[in-house]
């Protein structure tokens, strides 16, 4: 199965994140959103972040999610390569992330990611689930 594919938008970008569980969707939407950061090659699984969050829904918890993964790029210059959704229930959240500090010399940042947006966002279960998300560039 796809891990996700690209969605074109006329000022950001998108993507649709696939899986056999929304877990595994929900996993896909970060590494697709971090291969759309820095590319697929380079970054190595060096420190691990747990990460928490909430929110009133699932839509709104995959923007959280994905928005929580920015923010360690913004404060602490780390990118991602693996990630792995321990607990999703309705309104929380719970993975491990796995990357590295930005090494200039090694990886090559494609585009900055502002933040993940409501706009035309979708949480669908079926076989197998996917995710669509609009991220602000």
């Amino acid at each position: 199965m796809r891990r996700y594919r690209l969605l074109e938008h006329t000022a950001d970008t998108g993507l649709v994140a696939y899986g056999h569980d929304l877990r595994e969707a929900f996993a896909n939407a970060a590494y697709g959103m971090f291969t759309i950061i820095a590319g697929r090659r380079g970054v190595r699984a060096r420190v691990k972040r747990e990460i928490a969050v909430s929110a009133p829904d699932r839509e709104a918890l995959l923007v959280a999610w994905l928005n929580a993964l920015l923010y360690h790029v913004d404060a602490e210059e780390l990118l991602f390569c693996r990630f792995q959704v321990t607990e999703l229930t309705e309104t929380a959240l719970t993975a491990e992330a796995w990357g590295e500090t930005i090494d200039p010399g090694r990886h090559r940042l494609r585009t900055a990611i502002k933040s993940a947006t409501y706009h035309m966002i979708e949480v669908a279960e079926g076989e197998p689930c996917r995710v669509r998300v609009i991220l602000d560039l």
